[in-house]
C-alpha cells in the first residue's frame, strides 16, 4: 500500500503520521509531501527517516491513497491530479465537503456509502465530526428537528501561528498575531471569516455538513462558533429538539453503546468532559446530559473531542482504513 501524506509538515499532518503509526496502517511505501519550501526536509515515521517531496513527484509516484491536509486551495488544484493518476484522495480541507458529487464521511456513520468510484472523499469539519458522532444514535432513535450549538474551540484549530500567539501572551512576549485581538484571557466569537448573512464560515459548516452526512434535510442546525484560549480540544454546548420524546437513561445507554463515543456524566463526582482530558484521545466525550425544561422533547448536552485527532487526522485515517479493509483501493 503506497500512501502519500500531503501537508506532512503541518500540525494536522504531524498528527496524521502519529495516528497512522499507532494504528499500524498497512504502508509499504510512504510519501511525505509538502510545499516547495519544505522539499528535502527529513521527517521520521516509525523510526525511519523520510525525505519530503513535492506535489509533482508525489502525483508521478501514483500512491494508492493520498491523505491531504494542506489547505483548500492546494486540495482544489491537486486532488483531481492525484485522482486522475489513480489515487484515492481523503481530503481534510473544506474544498470538497459540499460538492454534491463528493462523499462527506464520518466512518462510524456513513462509510458504507463509499465505492471504488469515489476518488476524492471529504473529511468533515472538526466541530462537525464530534457533533454528528453524538447526534447519530439519537437522531436514529428520536429524529431531530432542530439543533442549536455553541462551540468553544481551541487555538490549534487555527494553526501553529495561533498556538504561538497564545503561548507568547502567556509568557508576556510580543509576537505575530493570528487573531485581530488577544486570545489569552479572552473569547473571540469569530471562527473563520464572516459571510454576508452575519455568520462565519465555521458556523455555516456546522449548519450544512450534518445534513449532508445524515443525508437528511428535515432538521436544521443553528451555530455560534467561539475561539477560546485552550491549546487543544474543542467543546460544544448542544441543544437538540426531537420529534419524539426520550428517557435520559436511554439517551446515556445509546451514547455509551456508540463506537467512538464515551459518556462522562456524573454531577455527583464532578464528572464531565473537558478538553484537557480529551487531549491525544480519539473518543468523542459527552456529558452534562439533561432535559431542557423549557421545551418539550429537547435535550442539552456537552460534547468534547481532540480536534486534531478525531476532528481531523484520526477520522481521515479511519476512512483510509475502511477503503483498505473493503478493497475499495
Amino acid at each position: 500500500m503506497k500512501v502519500a501524506v500531503v501537508g506532512a509538515t503541518g500540525m494536522v499532518g504531524e498528527v496524521m503520521l502519529k495516528v497512522l503509526a499507532e494504528r499500524n496502517f498497512p504502508i509499504t511505501d510512504l510519501l511525505l509531501v509538502a510545499s516547495e519550501r519544505s522539499v528535502g526536509k527529513k521527517l521520521k515515521y516509525n523510526g525511519t527517516e523520510h525525505t519530503v517531496i513535492g506535489l509533482t513527484d508525489a502525483v508521478a509516484a501514483k500512491p494508492d491513497i493520498a491523505i491531504f491536509s494542506a489547505g483548500g486551495d492546494i486540495s482544489l488544484e491537486w486532488a483531481p491530479k492525484f485522482a486522475e493518476a489513480g489515487s484515492t484522495v481523503v481530503d481534510n480541507s473544506s474544498a470538497w465537503r459540499m460538492d454534491p458529487d463528493k462523499k462527506l464521511v464520518v466512518p462510524e456513520i456513513n462509510a458504507n456509502e463509499l465505492t471504488t468510484e469515489d476518488k476524492i472523499i471529504a473529511n468533515p469539519n472538526c466541530s462537525t465530526i464530534q457533533l454528528v458522532m453524538a447526534l447519530a444514535p439519537l437522531h436514529e432513535k428520536y429524529k431531530m428537528k432542530r439543533v442549536v450549538v455553541s462551540t468553544y474551540q481551541s487555538v490549534s484549530g487555527t494553526g501553529i501561528k495561533a498556538v504561538q500567539q497564545l503561548e507568547n501572551e502567556i509568557a508576556g512576549v510580543k509576537g505575530e498575531m493570528a487573531y485581530p485581538y488577544p486570545i489569552g484571557r479572552n473569547a473571540l466569537p469569530h471562527c473563520d471569516v464572516f459571510l454576508e448573512n452575519g455568520y462565519t464560515k465555521e458556523e455555516m459548516k456546522l449548519a450544512r455538513e450534518p445534513q449532508k452526512i445524515f443525508d437528511d434535510r428535515t432538521f436544521s442546525v443553528s451555530a455560534t462558533a467561539v475561539r477560546i484560549p485552550t491549546a487543544g480540544g474543542h467543546s460544544e454546548s448542544v441543544n437538540v429538539e426531537f420529534v419524539n420524546d426520550f428517557e435520559l437513561n436511554e439517551v446515556r445507554r445509546l451514547l455509551n453503546e456508540t463506537p467512538g463515543v464515551t459518556v462522562q456524566d456524573n454531577p455527583d463526582t464532578n464528572t464531565y468532559p473537558m478538553p484537557i482530558y480529551a487531549h491525544d484521545k480519539d473518543e468523542v466525550f459527552v456529558g452534562r446530559i439533561r432535559r431542557d425544561e423549557t421545551q418539550r422533547n429537547t435535550l442539552n448536552m456537552w460534547i468534547v473531542a481532540d480536534n486534531l485527532r478525531k476532528g481531523a487526522a484520526t477520522n481521515a485515517v479511519q476512512i483510509a482504513e475502511y477503503l483498505v479493509e473493503n478493497r475499495l483501493v
